[in-house]
């Protein structure tokens, strides 16, 4: 029997070079980490590892959080045709992203996600190596607990874009570009969904702060005051999270007025832009984010040597708006359920959206992804790309960049082996004619 090959751990490369793996130069298989096979798992693995703050700030979602529930439960309306009696015995699960010269070995990447450094010490920087090592793309909050010039660093030569909070002080903005093309960034993702910020009830009651020996590390280095990120001196009681401590704050001191996210709300009267230290809760949301003006002046400042993406798309008639406005890219997102509760599933919305574009700019998708077959099943309704979030903060909190390698390699083993039991060798090949949809009746239509 022919043994089955593919294209693991490939580096950002020149899509002209040799593509071809043998099945003599495969690594030798990824040992099994016996305590964790899914990323089930490994969330419940990671729930017992994080202090109840971290945990819900990591895994809620907006208001009841039905969002964030259906952006899983999509995935489970498809199932997958295979296809049998195909030679699959060499598998390719490369693509390219940020333009044709860039190869990752997936095509799936690790989604931006803030402040990492609250799920393990070594936060985006074991993040970056788990991918530079995997040839994973990664994506980079502005809101990070590590500097993006040392996360590039720790990603070498493998693909890494940076997501952006556009500021109403457009200084801080163009100042974190700048440092962000020097460090060999590919790519701007633009934040689009967050003119306000959703309401994250368990974010409120917790009075979520970030503890005191952290801070929103590209703020700080380019001389901007986060003091008031963090917790003052004194304000709760220290509880361990991975070897460090997290001040919480008493509830008989929580303020039923002043809550944590009360700043970015925006009732539709006057309002004054925000000023002071820059942190999530004052400045990420920006309601006066515009086409006509936006993305013309972030175009100015990236130049040609970043790539524009649009990240928080859910319609056909924004997506034209992207093209028309001239973005190298969308992400079809709902801000991983933490925005607009009862938007549609990422999934259920991505479908109109690859139609509206056609194939005129790349569309990925990020959302609600567990398994490998879910990376396929997105790719067979138009995806170009899929980016995950939460399954590699679980990866993070259990084993820092060890957890996160494990992470990367159960979906990079899944997604694999679904290719080759779908009767697929090449993701390009990966089109909806492998997918039929079950409504809630249990009738199977093809697409």
């Amino acid at each position: 029997m022919a043994r089955l090959s593919y294209k693991p751990q490939a580096k950002a490369q020149p899509s002209g070079s040799a593509s071809t793996t043998s099945s003599s130069s495969l690594p030798e298989p990824t040992p099994h980490d016996l305590n964790c096979l899914t990323i089930g798992e490994l969330e419940s693995l990671a729930y017992e590892r994080m202090d109840k703050q971290t945990r819900d700030y990591y895994n809620e979602g907006a208001d009841c959080g039905s969002t964030l529930r259906e952006n899983i439960s999509a995935y489970s309306r498809y199932r997958i045709r295979p296809r049998v009696l195909r030679d699959i015995s060499q598998i390719d699960t490369t693509t390219t992203i940020f333009g044709p010269e860039t190869t990752v070995s997936v095509p799936f990447g690790v989604a931006p996600t803030a402040m990492q450094c609250l799920a393990h010490e070594d936060g985006e920087i074991a993040t970056a190596r788990a991918c530079r090592n995997n040839g994973v793309a990664m994506g980079l909050s502005s809101f990070a607990t590590s500097t993006l010039e040392d996360v590039a660093e720790a990603n070498g030569d493998n693909p890494h874009a940076l997501q952006l909070y556009l500021f109403e002080e457009r200084e801080h903005s163009r100042k974190l570009i700048e440092r962000a093309k020097r460090a060999g960034y590919k790519a701007v993702l633009l934040t689009v969904d967050t003119p306000v910020l959703g309401r994250r009830n368990l974010e409120i009651r917790n009075q979520f702060k970030l503890p005191k020996h952290l801070s929103i590390a590209n703020f700080k280095e380019q001389g901007d005051d986060v003091e008031s990120a963090v917790d003052p001196p004194g304000s709760g009681t220290d509880k361990k999270r991975n070897g460090s401590n997290l001040s919480i704050t008493p509830s008989s001191s929580i303020s039923t007025t002043t809550t944590a996210t009360s700043s970015s709300y925006h009732d539709g009267t006057l309002r004054n832009p925000p000023s002071g230290p820059i942190t999530f809760h004052t400045h990420a949301a920006n309601p006066t984010l515009n086409w006509e003006e936006s993305i013309p002046w972030l175009r100015d400042v990236c130049g040609k040597d970043m790539q524009i993406w649009v990240k928080g798309i859910a319609t056909a008639e924004d997506a034209l708006l992207a093209v028309h406005h001239g973005v190298d890219g969308i992400v079809v997102s709902n801000h991983g359920g933490r925005q607009l509760n009862g938007a549609l599933a990422t999934l259920d919305a991505l479908p109109e959206v690859v139609a509206a574009v056609q194939r005129q700019v790349p569309v990925h998708v990020d959302g609600g992804i567990r398994h490998g077959t879910d990376v396929f099943k997105a790719l067979a309704l138009g995806a170009d790309f899929c980016w995950i979030g939460r399954p590699v903060l679980w990866g993070l909190a259990y084993k820092g960049q060890q957890g996160v390698e494990l992470c990367l390699r159960l979906l990079i083993d899944e997604f694999r082996l679904c290719m080759g039991l779908a009767g697929v060798t090449s993701v390009q090949d990966i089109t909806k004619d492998y997918l039929c949809r079950v409504d809630r009746d249990g009738f199977v239509s093809r697409l």
